[in-house]
Parts: structure tokens; C-alpha cells; sequence
């Protein structure tokens, strides 16, 4: 199995290359095969890894390609670490992301031959960086893949770079990015002095042995590049921004990818937050205030992708509310059910924006469920799983966390079942107001109205049959005992932080009771917000709070007011004053005080040997008396 790790990112990279490298000649649909093609090949050749990671007893692997940075004391090989947590995420990344390209050259075929391979190549470098990511063996190479899918998501959501707000929200995730990655990289300074290493098994090992504060100082500046990453409050508002680039994007880096991130590096070092109570608490509040957030934000907004993008953060928030309670089996369930179910929402978006020309605003659409019967039938299976509704996937992942949440503490669960409550309202607010009711396009948009092509529908139908039984790898022990296949099988992974924190101590009547009031509550507001905006959306523009959650708390006014602006008028200040002012003027009076001395300088040069004598003997006396001050000193 060792012989063939390597190639799973490669092959990602090889596509990369030849796309990129060719795109000038390439026809689209080459480009397209060999997009699509390599992600396939990755699938298989992590599908054959997987098969030998299930098997009873089997160690992590990890797998030297060679050494990276070697001097000193200090070692970093560029390593693969093959384990239960990687193969799953490689299954996630590569799988999800086939099916993502293979939408992709149906919704893009309207792309130039060379604009199309270059979204090939930046796509495939995209999940080539995801996979490094999750398959180095130590921070660094994780980092350098952190740091290449945050390349990867300023070059796609930028993707149509003539547009300026687009290349605007491209900066934007580049920019709020890179703040949280500075954590990160102070984290893996931190750990090389603390441990002598940044290689997973070597910085684990020590972990025991480590300083309750010295642990919670690492695990807080590796949490402050997960909230870059991974869009939690306060650097959450760039995800919602990445609505500018190509619908397949926003489905990749929402579901399969980037944002995912945190959530698998908190999850690679449980450990490490286990033993950092602090630290824990502080990402379950955060997870827990973001996924409230989001979710108030997302009942009032009108795009399509818009609903999706907070309604991601949302999700996040659950995942990190999870990390934070230990529930680490169910925030990383919750990663895989989400990548199904929100690849599927995402990709459905994008086929009624294809049917409706380009039209995202949900007030003008309207019963298309009779026109595209394949993408509202796999929508509508999406929002049920999100909204948590049995026997859906949605429902066994969130329940969990929920479950763990309340363990920690009631107060955690019962804000958590309210922002599921809101999840179902405002996704059915969403699938109502597109699919059901009266249209309200135009008549122009009407007639054209079909469903999309194969290349569409096809991963839209593989990711809701996902999306429908996906949960059934982690039915809780109080249903049916010994069935929890996912805790099993990354049981390996966690059980250090099983034994510290100790049995889960939620009683099995109680357990039922969580299950039943939050499907309960859920359906309810399906069933609300089902009949409300089927019979009458809202097409009018919001009032009083509604406005507020429309405009996002005004959160991105906010940073415009206290950092944007005063960064902004300080390098004016610096511009204008310092240096047209100051610095100018200090740079240009030395230069004139150079040409002034140059021009008296240069009388001296007289031609009279008279004249040159009478400086040779002045230069020997401040020679003799340079000389003789100096011997006093």
C-alpha cells in the first residue's frame, strides 16, 4: 500500500500541469477528461487504501518521500501519514471532488477552450493542495497544503478576474486568510521549541508530558488559523464573499475542501485540545455563537448561494461545537455528511441558476419544481438531510454532537437546537420560495425553463442517494448497538482522548428524548416555513429586524468603520505626509546637499601645484593630530 500513496495527490498535480501548461491547445472536452480523469484516478487508488486501512489491527503507515528541511537538530521530511482520519478525508476530497468536476463541464461549457482548461488546472491544484493537507505526517507539510488551497480559493472565487468585485471578494478570503494562518504559523514555531519537532506522532507522544498553559497557548493559535480557514467568528465574513466565483467552486470549497480544514486539524490534534480544557470551551462558545450567527443571517437573505454560504458557516459552528464538547467522531461524521448534502444544495443551486439564465434572486423564481423534477427532487432530499429530519444523514451526525453537547452542558444544547430549528426554517423557506408557489420570472425565463443535461444531474442523483443513507455508518448505540461503523473505524484515532475524558454519560432514555425533541422541533419548522412561503414568499424588501439580518448585522460595515477605513487613512497619512513630506524632502535635501558640496568641492581642483601642496601639507597635519587624540584616548 506504501508503493502507492503517493500517487493520490499526484495525479491531482499531473492534471494541474498538463492543463495548465496546455491550455492554449487543449479542446474543452480534453481538458475536461483529463480534468475529471485524474480526480477518478485519485478516488480509486484511495478506495484501494481504505479497503486495507478498514482491516482489524492495522497500524498508521507513514510513508517518507524525502527529507524537506534537514539542518540542525531540526528534521522535516516531506512524509505521508496514512491512518483512519486521512483515508476518510482522502474518500471525502477525492469523491465528492469527482463528482464536483464532473458537473463542472456541463455548467462551464460555455467557457473559451483556454478559460476552460485553466479552471481545470486551478481546480485539480486545488484538491492537490486539500490532499496534502490531510495526508502530511507532520504541521509543516500540513501547512504547506493550508496554505495552497488558500491559493487555490483567491484564484477560483476570482476566477472571472475582469469583474472587480469579484477580484475584490477574492482578496478579501485571501487577506482574512492569511491572519489566521499567522496563528497557525506561530503555533508551529511554538511546537519546534517545545517539542524539538513538528512531526504528529513525535508532538503527540510529548503531549502527556506538556504544561496544561503551554498546551492551551499552542491549541489557541492553531484554533486562530482554524477560524481563518474554516470561517468562524470574527473571520467568517469572506465564505459568504465566495459566492463570486463559478458555482462548482462554491460547492468545492464549501463541502469538500477548504473549509473543512480546521475541522481536520483540530481533529488530528485531539489530543491536544483534550488536555486544554480552556482552549476546548473556547471553541465550543465560538462554534456555538457562529452557528446562531449564521443562522439568523441566513433567514432573511434572497440569493440562492447566498442562503447556502451562511447556512455552511452555520454548519461549521456545529462541527466546531463538537470539537470543543469532545465529540470528535461526530464533528468529523458531520464533515461527511455535510460534504454530501451541501455538494448536493450547492450543485441544485447551481442547476436552476443555469436554468434560470443566471438569476440567483429566489423572489423571482416560483414553481420549478414541474420543470426541473430531478433538481427539486434531489434539493428537496438535501434539505431534509440538513434540517436534520430521520432517518436522513443530516439527522444522525447533528444528533450526535447535540447529544455531546448536552453532556457538557444543557444550556450548549438547547441553543443548539435552536439553531437547527432555524437551519429547517430557513432552508425550506429557501426550497419553497425557488420550488414551489407561482413563477415569478420572466416570461422570456419561462419558456426557456428545462432540466440540465446528464453531466449535471448525474452527480446531483449519486449525492442525494448520499445524502439519504450516508447516516446509517453512525446509528447511535441507543438504536441499535455495535452499529456505530464510523466510531469504529476512527475509534484508533481517538481513543487516547476517549480514555481522559472518560465514558460519554448520557442515559439511554435521555438520549432518546434529545433525538425526539430535536427531529421534533425540526419538523415543526419545516412544516411552518413549508406552508408560509408556499402560499406567500417574501418578495417585498425586509423591515425592521429583518433588515438587520438582511444587511448581516452589518458586521462587514463594521469592519469597514474600525479597520478597513483607519488603515486606509493611515497609509494616506503615510502616503501624503511621511513620505511626500518628510521622507521626500530628507531624500532630496541630501541629494542637493551632495550636488552642493560637489560643485564647491570641485574649485579645488585648480591646477596650481602651489594650491596641492598647501592641501598635502593640511591633510598631514589633521593626520598628526587625528593620530596623536587618538593615542590620548
Amino acid at each position: 500500500m506504501s508503493k502507492i500513496v503517493y500517487l493520490v495527490p499526484l495525479f491531482p498535480l499531473i492534471g494541474f500541469l498538463l492543463n495548465g501548461l496546455l491550455r492554449k491547445s487543449l479542446s474543452k472536452s480534453l481538458a475536461g477528461v483529463i480534468g475529471c480523469g485524474v480526480l477518478l484516478a485519485s478516488f480509486v487508488v484511495s478506495l484501494v487504501i481504505f479497503l486495507d486501512v478498514r482491516k482489524e489491527g492495522f497500524e498508521p503507515i507513514i510513508v517518507n518521500l524525502f527529507d524537506f528541511i534537514h539542518t540542525g537538530k531540526i528534521n522535516i521530511p516531506f512524509a505521508f501519514q496514512v491512518d483512519q482520519l486521512s483515508v476518510l478525508f482522502m474518500l471525502i476530497i477525492t469523491g465528492v471532488g469527482f463528482l464536483i468536476h464532473l458537473y463542472s463541464t456541463s455548467y462551464m461549457h460555455e467557457e473559451s477552450s483556454q478559460h476552460y482548461a485553466r479552471y481545470f488546472s486551478y481546480l485539480n491544484l486545488f484538491v492537490f493542495s486539500m490532499l496534502l493537507l490531510v495526508m502530511g505526517a507532520n504541521f509543516v507539510i500540513m501547512f504547506i497544503g493550508w496554505e495552497g488551497v488558500g491559493l487555490c480559493s483567491y484564484l477560483l472565487i476570482g476566477y472571472w478576474f475582469k469583474n472587480i468585485d469579484y477580484g475584490n471578494a477574492a482578496k478579501k478570503a485571501f487577506i482574512m486568510n492569511r491572519i489566521g494562518d499567522v496563528g497557525f504559523l506561530i503555533a508551529i514555531f511554538w511546537m519546534f521549541s517545545q517539542f524539538g519537532s513538528a512531526n504528529f506522532v513525535e508532538v503527540f507522544s510529548k503531549t502527556p508530558s506538556t504544561s496544561t498553559s503551554i498546551l492551551t497557548g499552542i491549541t489557541l493559535l492553531l484554533f486562530v488559523g482554524a477560524t481563518g480557514k474554516s470561517a468562524q467568528i470574527p473571520l467568517y465574513t469572506w465564505l459568504p464573499d465566495a459566492m463570486a466565483g463559478p458555482t462548482p467552486v462554491s460547492a468545492l470549497i464549501h463541502a469538500a475542501t477548504m473549509v473543512t480544514a480546521g475541522i481536520y486539524m483540530i481533529a488530528r490534534a485531539n489530543i491536544m485540545y483534550t488536555l486544554a480544557p480552556t482552549t476546548q470551551t473556547v471553541v465550543a462558545v465560538i462554534g456555538l455563537a457562529t452557528a446562531i450567527l449564521a443562522a439568523t443571517i441566513a433567514i432573511k437573505q434572497n440569493d440562492i448561494k447566498k442562503v447556502l454560504a451562511y447556512s455552511t458557516v452555520s454548519q461549521l459552528g456545529y462541527m466546531f461545537l463538537g470539537l470543543g464538547v469532545g465529540a470528535y467522531t461526530g464533528a468529523v461524521f458531520h464533515v461527511m455528511t455535510h460534504a454530501f448534502f451541501k455538494a448536493l444544495l450547492f450543485l441544485g443551486a447551481g442547476s436552476v441558476i443555469h436554468a434560470m439564465h443566471g438569476e440567483q434572486d429566489i423572489r423571482k423564481m416560483g414553481d420549478l419544481k414541474k420543470h426541473l423534477p430531478i433538481t427539486h427532487i434531489t434539493f428537496l432530499l438535501a434539505c431534509f438531510a440538513i434540517a436534520g429530519i430521520p432517518p436522513f444523514s443530516g439527522f444522525f451526525s447533528k444528533d450526535e454532537i447535540l447529544a455531546a453537547a448536552y453532556e457538557k452542558s444543557p444550556a450548549y444544547y438547547i441553543i443548539g437546537v435552536a439553531g437547527a430549528m432555524m437551519t429547517a426554517f430557513y432552508m425550506f423557506r429557501l426550497y419553497a420560495t425557488t420550488f414551489l408557489g407561482s413563477f415569478r420570472g420572466t416570461s422570456q425565463q419561462k419558456n426557456a425553463l428545462h432540466e440540465s443535461p446528464a453531466a449535471i444531474t448525474i452527480p446531483l442523483i449519486i449525492l442525494a442517494i448520499l445524502a439519504v443513507i450516508g447516516g446509517f455508518v453512525g446509528i447511535p448505540e441507543v438504536i441499535k448497538p455495535n452499529s456505530h461503523l464510523l466510531g469504529e473505524y476512527l475509534n484508533p484515532i481517538f481513543s487516547l482522548s476517549a480514555k481522559v475524558q472518560g465514558p460519554h454519560e448520557v442515559h439511554a432514555s435521555t438520549e432518546w428524548m434529545l433525538m425526539a425533541v430535536s427531529a421534533g422541533l425540526a419538523l415543526i419548522a419545516v412544516i411552518f416555513a413549508w406552508g408560509r412561503f408556499s402560499k406567500n414568499p417574501e418578495l417585498g424588501e425586509p423591515q425592521g429586524l429583518g433588515k438587520i439580518l438582511a444587511n448581516k448585522w452589518y458586521v462587514d460595515e463594521l469592519y469597514e468603520a474600525i479597520i478597513v477605513r483607519p488603515i486606509n487613512a493611515l497609509a494616506k497619512f503615510f502616503n501624503n505626509v511621511m513620505e511626500k513630506s518628510i521622507i521626500d524632502w530628507i531624500v532630496n535635501g541630501v541629494g542637493r546637499l551632495v550636488q552642493y558640496g560637489s560643485r564647491q568641492i570641485r574649485l579645488l581642483q585648480s591646477g596650481q601645484v602651489g594650491g596641492y601642496v598647501l592641501l598635502m601639507v593640511i591633510g598631514l597635519v589633521l593626520l598628526f593630530i587625528v593620530q596623536l587624540f587618538l593615542k590620548k584616548m
